[in-house]
C-alpha cells in the first residue's frame, strides 16, 4: 500500500504558536491599506440585502406586537402591586409614607 503526500506551499502552513510565544520563523502579515468607504456600493449592498430578508406577514407582525404590550401591561400591574405591598409593609413597620 502507497500513501502519497503533499505539502503545502510556503504561506499556507498555519503553525500552531509554541509555548514561548510567537514563532520567530512564522511571516508576519503585511499591513492592508485602508480601504476607502464607498457611499453608492454601500447603499446597494444594502438594497440587495433587504431583498434577502425575509419580512413577517402583516398578521404575524400585528401579533407579536398585541403580545409585547400585553406582557407589557402585565409586568407594569405586576410591579404595581409588589410596590404596594412593599409600601404597605413599610408603613405598618416604621410608621413612615403616605
Amino acid at each position: 500500500m502507497t500513501v502519497s503526500v503533499t505539502t503545502p506551499k510556503h504561506g499556507s502552513q498555519q503553525s500552531s504558536p509554541s509555548k514561548g510565544g510567537a514563532s520567530k520563523d512564522a511571516p508576519k502579515p503585511s499591513p492592508k491599506p485602508a480601504a476607502r468607504f464607498n457611499l453608492v456600493q454601500y447603499l446597494k449592498d444594502v438594497r440587495t440585502e433587504a431583498t434577502r430578508v425575509t419580512w413577517p406577514t402583516r398578521r404575524n407582525t400585528l401579533v407579536t406586537t398585541g403580545a409585547v404590550l400585553a406582557m407589557a401591561a402585565l409586568t407594569s400591574v405586576f410591579f404595581f402591586v409588589v410596590d404596594q405591598v412593599i409600601g404597605l409593609g413599610v408603613r405598618e413597620l416604621f410608621g413612615v409614607g403616605g
